[in-house]
């Protein structure tokens, strides 16, 4: 391992955005990022990126609050150092750090049909590492939380290697950042899990970022239409910027949108994929779909106690329901292939980025969030 210690091994004190209570806003604070331990990595974050999912845990609705806390987890970032056991990353590499794992040795990670790691998958209530079961952060002494395994909201952190996807240096970080998240999560719903084909129709639920990104991954695959369905008629104008053809907004109909949805596609769409999290959203994504092929995927996360139902007949006349995780990517493996996309301008991420801030001001990132003016918020970290 790279041997450095102490906050001011960079040169300079290290700066992270703390949450210190529930809906406050983030105090930028001079912390200590200990070295990494077995089979971690220290990395220096160069741009992140405002995820809902950020927003969510912040404001700890629904949740068993854990603060003072670090959050963030869509970033890229070069290693700054390694611990033990760490073979294939070395200082200088450039990566994306993700909030859920692969460690290459479970049964999921060895199944070409899952990216469900059981050591490294998603885990909202820890905030420390696996290894020791403790915090690289502090500040004077104080242990601060980590978040779910990355917490990019500091000049410097530490991952676990499992959840650190090796990337191309040529790629620029300020738009490749976007993938280790949600971009990635709407994109591998339909080209990994839907897989429409050229000239098909297919219905997205909820046209936020990961719906768009869902969107540009029908653009993709040759979809010859695309609806958006989303209780905001005025996010079609953006979302044409990604493929979307057309819009329905079930406030605007007098019955079910699965009925709308079948009548202008002739019996229904080939595809469907819902990314609201909604009840009546999952619902209607599965019934749309056109009987003896229609393939529905499920992105959006639900209540914990939420449930739907339907008929089975719906299931009997060959109507298929699925659900996906990060896109049924896995981060290692995959994630690298998914940047090369962008550099062969096959994927526009661009589009995805509404504003930029620096490091300093990373509390207007949430207050675009909460504005609802904001498809992604690029934070350049040291300004």
């Amino acid at each position: 391992m790279q041997e450095t210690n102490g906050k001011h091994w960079s040169g300079h004190p290290l700066k992270a955005a703390v949450a210190w209570e529930a809906g406050k806003p983030l105090v930028m604070e001079e912390v200590e990022v200990a070295p990494p331990q077995a089979m971690e990595v220290r990395l220096k974050i160069l741009f992140t990126s405002l995820c809902h999912t950020d927003v969510y845990f912040w404001e700890a609705k629904g949740q068993t609050p854990l603060f003072p806390r670090i959050f963030g987890h869509e970033a890229g970032g070069i290693v700054e150092s390694v611990g033990e056991g760490v073979t294939d990353l070395e200082p200088g590499d450039h990566v994306l750090p993700v909030f859920t794992g692969e460690c290459k040795e479970c049964r999921h990670c060895k199944s070409e049909e899952s990216n469900m790691c059981d050591l490294l998958r998603i885990n909202t209530d820890r905030g420390v590492m696996l290894s020791d079961g403790k915090s690289r952060f502090s500040i004077k002494g104080q242990p601060i939380y980590h978040f779910v395994g990355t917490s990019t909201f500091s000049e410097y952190t530490v991952v676990h290697v499992g959840c650190l996807a090796k990337i191309n240096p040529a790629a620029p970080l300020d738009k490749v950042c976007l993938l280790s998240c949600g971009i990635s999560t709407g994109l591998g719903a339909t080209l990994n899990v839907a897989k429409p084909k050229a000239g098909s129709s297919l219905a997205i639920f909820g046209l936020g970022a990961v719906g768009l990104a869902a969107a540009e991954g029908a653009r993709i695959s040759g979809a010859s239409r695309i609806i958006g369905v989303d209780l905001h008629s005025s996010r079609f104008d953006e979302a044409k910027k990604f493929g979307v053809t057309e819009f329905v907004n079930p406030n605007d109909h007098d019955k079910p949108v699965h009925e709308v949805i079948a009548e202008m596609t002739d019996g229904g769409v080939d595809r469907s994929v819902e990314c609201t999290g909604s009840i009546s959203a999952m619902i209607s994504a599965f019934e749309c779909v056109h009987d003896g092929w229609g393939v529905a995927v499920l992105v959006g996360v639900p209540s914990k106690d939420d449930s739907f139902k339907t008929n089975p007949m719906n299931f009997l006349s060959e109507r298929t329901l699925k659900g996906t995780f990060f896109g049924n990517y896995k981060p290692r493996s995959d994630l690298p292939s998914v940047v090369e996309k962008y550099m062969n301008k096959e994927l526009e991420l661009e589009k995805f980025i509404s504003h930029e801030v620096p490091f300093s001001e990373i509390n207007k990132a949430f207050e675009y969030m909460l504005a609802k003016a904001s498809l992604r918020c690029i934070i350049r970290m040291g300004a």
